[in-house]
């Protein structure tokens, strides 16, 4: 069985569609001083896939330790998680004494609620692997990157690919690798958490379509310092990919006002910039751990 909570709707029906079952929902009624009553279906099946985004996570962790709790208590022996986006992953060391650790003991929590756990892109600095965010259960973490790859390739032919930061050269390479684009990653100096500098790779971009490519988008900064050196450079456009689309407060109107021509996303996070869907990409993993 396929569960989703009421606003992954979207996703939920594309991803039944993929695994030829129909979704069903986990209803939730808010009372008014702010807990949930959370609604599953009253019989559970032995194995349970749970659709769950963890973008904007305090409130839906909360709801989702909940459901996986009330799946056990009907029936679910074997639970799956699939978050398209995994939250709390930046913080993987403690940067200053007293500092927790959240991505740690987020994945600790998962492992103690679920099975198996797929995300996709997630952003691991120090962290070889996804294993090791999710002790002693099946991890996945796929990649979107080839499927924006084929897109843009669609769209523009032969466009230059650049990644923000040398934390995107992963996905830039692998967009880049099946359609034979060109590619470079410049480098982020950050002096704050909305002030970035990006030091630009040795490509030339003169007349050339650029397309910056990340797995997150969030407050566009970084973004919209590489599409202003893109133009200062000469390149004939820049548009935007990425896997997550956050774009929280002025996001998109600042990539906008920075030069950006089309901003581009799956439906890993939903967003109007919604162009690539994640769903096969799921469906075909489940395979593995569900």
């Amino acid at each position: 069985m396929l569960l989703a909570f009421d606003d992954e709707s979207v996703l939920a029906s594309r991803l039944g569609a993929a695994l030829g079952v129909e979704p069903r929902t986990i209803d939730r009624h808010r009372f008014p001083d702010g807990e949930t009553r959370l609604t599953l279906p009253p019989s559970l099946p032995a194995r349970v896939v749970v659709l769950r985004g963890l973008q904007q996570p305090n409130d839906k962790l909360t709801e989702l330790l909940l459901a996986a709790l009330g799946a056990r208590e009907l029936g679910a022996r074997h639970l799956t998680l699939i978050a398209p986006y995994l939250a709390y992953m930046r913080q993987d060391i403690a940067f200053r004494p007293g500092e927790v650790v959240s991505q740690r003991h987020l994945g600790a929590l998962l492992a103690s609620a679920f099975d198996a756990v797929v995300t996709i892109d997630p952003h691991l600095h120090r962290v070889a692997s996804i294993d090791e965010v999710v002790p002693g259960r099946r991890a996945l973490a796929l990649s979107a990157a080839p499927l924006l790859g084929d897109w843009i390739a669609a769209q523009l032919g032969q466009p230059v690919l650049i990644g923000p930061d040398e934390e995107a050269a992963q996905w830039v390479q692998a967009a880049a690798r099946a359609h034979g684009l060109a590619a470079g990653v410049g480098r982020k100096v950050r002096r704050g958490d909305r002030d970035v500098v990006v030091e630009w790779p040795s490509i030339d971009v003169a007349g050339r379509a650029v397309v910056l490519l990340d797995d997150v988008a969030s407050t566009g900064r970084t973004l919209g310092v590489a599409a202003r050196e893109a133009l200062a450079r000469g390149a004939a456009s820049v548009d935007v990919a990425v896997t997550h689309a956050l774009f929280v407060g002025d996001a998109l109107a600042s990539l906008r006002a920075a030069g950006v021509r089309q901003v581009w996303s799956t439906d890993a996070v939903p967003h109007a910039s919604n162009v690539v869907s994640v769903a096969p990409l799921i469906a075909a993993a489940l395979a593995c751990v569900a």
